[in-house]
């Protein structure tokens, strides 16, 4: 069995440590700018200040409001978790039924050292442990109205 190195994922707590501070050093750049343009440098110490304040005062907010209105998972996550199917097991063969997105031009199918892997369109990817399956092929692949059937001798 191989496996794949994969890098790790980019999540979103990353994102938000990247673009928090932008946003932080963006909105005192503008008040710092628009203070610029007075007359009075005690307003400029007041404006910059305020805003200054507000902005280390939202910034934690926010960043709470995205991570706790994260939704749980996603929707590939949840059609993952729904995916079924069946293996009946008869004498030397297995029948593998299942329902499987895509044209049938784009369905593929591999029996490797005992895990069937099944790919369709959309990013659909599936990994399938087949136990005793070490010795046996796929003999019969038919696919219609998208539902994947596969003879495994």
């Amino acid at each position: 069995m191989s496996k794949f190195n994969r890098p790790a994922p980019y999540t979103d707590q990353k994102s938000l440590n990247f673009i928090i501070p932008i946003i932080l050093l963006l909105g005192i750049g503008v008040v710092y700018v628009m203070t610029q343009k007075s007359d009075t440098s005690f307003a400029n110490f007041i404006l910059i200040g305020g805003a200054a304040i507000t902005i280390i005062y939202w910034v934690p907010t926010l960043k709470k409001l995205v991570v706790e209105n994260k939704p749980k998972y996603t929707a590939k996550e949840a059609e993952a978790k729904n995916w079924v199917y069946d293996l009946i097991r008869g004498d030397n063969e297995l029948v593998f039924v299942a329902e499987v997105p895509g044209p049938d031009d784009k369905i593929m199918v591999r029996l490797i050292d005992g895990i069937l892997y099944i790919r369709g369109s959309g990013g659909f990817s599936k990994e399938v442990p087949i136990e005793g399956s070490q010795e046996m092929k796929i003999t019969d692949f038919k696919y219609r109205n998208g539902v994947l059937t596969l003879r495994i001798h």
